[in-house]
């Protein structure tokens, strides 16, 4: 089973610094640890996961090392990945042994490209929009080139220059006895640029932070939870990497008639008595107005009636619909007056005088209480 990215394993942005890695780490690493979860393998490794996560992210090479090769650039028995059918397996590691017999580098030299970190937005929508889809627009962060400086990061008359540590390679190579490991310079940050003199209005970042409206497409019978993908929407990459993605998370507002399970709606629908016993028809609510119910003679309280095709519409498939269960609650009148009073006695005599016919449920109850006490 393939690995989790460990940046969404904490949870944390791709360019968090060390205390939000610290702070994440601490909070998971407390609520799944063993010791709380006594018995559940589930949390042990979640624990174990959020540790390795942790171990690489807080270590700067090697976090540096994750950042430009993923889990191929820290796996201790991969080697930079990839088996020997694409050149030489360490040459993602900057030639570990090419100081020793004097080789070359068969990797791309300069300055290092980074993917843009992606971003999450939250969105609430209606039932009714679920139901139907919708298109509408959001604002996200954006980063746009700085005004001042047109993107150079540079005062003006100024311009930048090569990085005095890297040469504008953007890596620098530690060597230690036998070994050499390459990884990104810190004075450039793996721009490969130094900038004397920063603009001030973008603080020699060459970007400035703005907004931009996106449109955001809601698929009919989207659920609770799902995420939209919008490819490259995310941050901009470093050094020309590509942009991150946008994902939307979509969550459905509670509805004041209607509950969703899947495709298939329920609602509770009160019922008068001389319905319920005499029969008759009823209107019930959908999502696509008023639709007209048989109601048959002597339904009781807490029955269910299916109306097909009256539910949700399936995200991955338009002509596929769920039903809408309607639960009726018998509805005793209240607030009688004296004459109604007398109807209503009237009527349960006549009821008792004709046996327990008009009343199955009863019987059989009062028969099983009586089986009790015997």
């Amino acid at each position: 089973m393939a690995k989790r990215d460990f940046y969404d394993v904490l949870d944390v942005a791709r360019n968090a610094d060390d205390a939000d890695i610290k702070k994440a780490y601490r909070k998971l690493a407390m609520k799944y640890h063993p010791d709380r979860n006594q018995g559940d393998p589930e949390a042990e490794a979640k624990f174990k996961e959020v540790k390795e996560a942790y171990e690489m992210l807080s270590d700067p090479q090697k976090r540096a090392a994750y950042d430009q090769y993923g889990h191929a650039g820290v796996d201790p028995n991969g080697m930079g990945g990839g088996g020997f059918g694409g050149g030489s397996p360490f040459g993602d590691f900057g030639d570990i042994f090419g100081d020793i017999f004097g080789g070359q580098r068969g990797g791309q030299r300069g300055p290092q490209v980074y993917r843009g970190s992606d971003l999450r937005y939250t969105m609430e929508v209606s039932l009714e929009d679920a139901a139907k889809g919708k298109v509408t627009q959001i604002r996200v962060p954006s980063w746009d080139d700085c005004d001042t400086c047109h993107g150079s990061g540079a005062e003006a008359g100024s311009s930048p220059e090569t990085c005095p540590t890297c040469n504008g390679q953007g890596q620098v190579r530690m060597s230690q006895g036998f070994f050499s490991v390459q990884q990104t310079c810190p004075t450039c940050h793996g721009t490969g640029q130094h900038i004397p003199k920063p603009c001030k209005a973008c603080s020699g970042q060459g970007k400035v932070k703005s907004n931009k409206t996106l449109e955001v497409n809601i698929p009919a019978g989207i659920e609770d939870g799902m995420r939209i993908r919008n490819a490259g929407k995310g941050e901009p990459g470093v050094n020309g990497g590509p942009a991150g993605d946008l994902f939307v998370e979509v969550h459905i507002k509670a509805h004041s008639v209607f509950e969703r399970e899947g495709t298939d709606l329920h609602c509770k629908v009160p019922l008068a008595f001389a319905t319920a016993a005499l029969g008759g028809e009823i209107e019930v609510p959908t999502l696509h107005g008023g639709a007209s119910m048989s109601i048959p003679e002597g339904t009781q309280t807490g029955q269910t009636f299916r109306l097909r095709g009256k539910g949700m519409p399936h995200v991955r498939s338009a002509s596929t619909v769920g039903d809408l269960y309607v639960h009726v609650e018998l509805e005793v009148p209240v607030k009688l007056t004296s004459e109604q009073k007398e109807l209503v006695r009237q009527l349960d005599e006549s009821l008792k005088n004709n046996g327990d016919k008009h009343s199955p449920q009863s019987k059989s109850w009062f028969d099983k209480v009586k089986d009790f006490f015997d």
